[in-house]
């Protein structure tokens, strides 16, 4: 009787003890209490390429990184943030601009790019010069005609800043705040940006129908778009020559500057078309100011250069009508409710 009484007596005190090592080990990986948030991955979208496994998402760590974004101080003069150039109304792109706009009245090369399913990307920018998303947010910040300033001189401006102090104590256990912990937290917050609820998606998912003019140009999109636009992304992630004329004023030659190889001249990055109709400007110096006139360059407007994409060997021939019904199903990629959700929205 005693030693079954002995048996069962060092049962329980395993379990409590297995239970107390567990407990503490789960503590000591979060010792900060932080909320982690599962990454989103929509239905029928391929699996992402960036996982966080090198920086655990969190509520915390994301509300930083929203902060940080909307931030003024992270540029020389304090008043053009990231957001300045990334506006959610337009997808975080830049809204009915050619270029972006930088600090002391300056423009850049380039139409900003739009800043959802980033982790789905291997690389970054028009000519995909960065591969990862630190590298892709600390370029800006460091840019003399974006927001011209120095990872010292941001962190001099926000370590006087009790919040943020108690925000990146909380987040990654200091208060002093370091460059890297800067960009793991606007990785955070853009990387965990996603848009998969359109019109498109809905009927993908039949929860609603196209009209009989979205339908058509859905058939026409998927005959001659998806060698470089496919679904369900909408863009490749590739770089190509579309047959747009030099602008000589920009001399712009795209992935060369990268490669220094001459076959990568004119080369830049396929955008996704997921909330193009909302994103105007286009192409990557916002040369066209409407999807007419993009699919018009399609059209009738490709040059022929020693790079160009062989698809476009001949352009794309499209009635006005087939044009038309294209752009009409582009409009059914407006993701209305990534544009107005407030997780995304500047920190009242």
């Amino acid at each position: 009787m005693k030693k079954h009484l002995f048996t069962i007596l060092s049962i329980i005190l395993s379990v409590i003890a297995i239970s107390y090592v567990l407990g503490s080990c789960k503590k000591d990986d979060n010792p900060n209490d932080l909320t982690f948030l599962p990454q989103e991955i929509p239905p029928g979208f391929p699996d992402p390429l960036y996982r966080f496994t090198d920086n655990p998402l969190t509520k915390e760590g994301f509300e930083l990184g929203r902060k940080l974004f909307y931030d003024g101080r992270l540029s020389v003069d304090s008043i053009h943030p990231c957001a300045s150039c990334h506006q959610q109304i337009a997808g975080f792109g830049t809204y009915e601009h050619d270029r972006s706009h930088g600090v002391y009245h300056s423009h850049t090369l380039r139409n900003a790019p739009v800043l959802f399913n980033l982790a789905w990307q291997n690389s970054y920018h028009w000519d995909g010069e960065f591969s990862t998303l630190f590298s892709e947010a600390a370029q800006p910040i460091n840019g003399h005609i974006e927001m011209g300033e120095s990872f010292n001189g941001v962190i001099g401006k926000l370590q006087k800043d009790p919040e943020y102090r108690k925000m990146f104590k909380k987040v990654f256990r200091t208060e002093f705040i370091s460059a890297e912990n800067m960009l793991k937290a606007l990785a955070q917050f853009t990387g965990y940006m996603t848009s998969a609820n359109s019109k498109y998606d809905r009927v993908k998912k039949g929860e609603a129908s196209f009209t009989a003019t979205e339908q058509s140009g859905y058939e026409l999109f998927q005959a001659h778009c998806t060698s470089c636009h496919p679904e369900p992304m909408f863009t490749d992630y590739s770089f190509r020559n579309t047959g747009l004329p030099v602008d000589n004023a920009l001399n712009d030659y795209g992935r060369m500057r990268i490669t220094h190889l001459s076959e990568d001249s004119l080369k830049f990055k396929v955008p996704t078309l997921r909330n193009v109709y909302i994103s105007s400007n286009y192409m990557h110096d916002g040369r066209f100011a409407t999807l007419g006139q993009c699919l018009d360059h399609y059209r009738t407007g490709v040059q022929q250069s020693p790079t160009l994409d062989p698809s476009l060997a001949n352009g794309i021939p499209l009635t006005n009508t087939e044009a038309t019904n294209i752009a009409l199903f582009l409009r059914t990629l407006t993701d209305s409710s990534f544009l107005k959700d407030t997780r995304f929205s500047e920190p009242k």
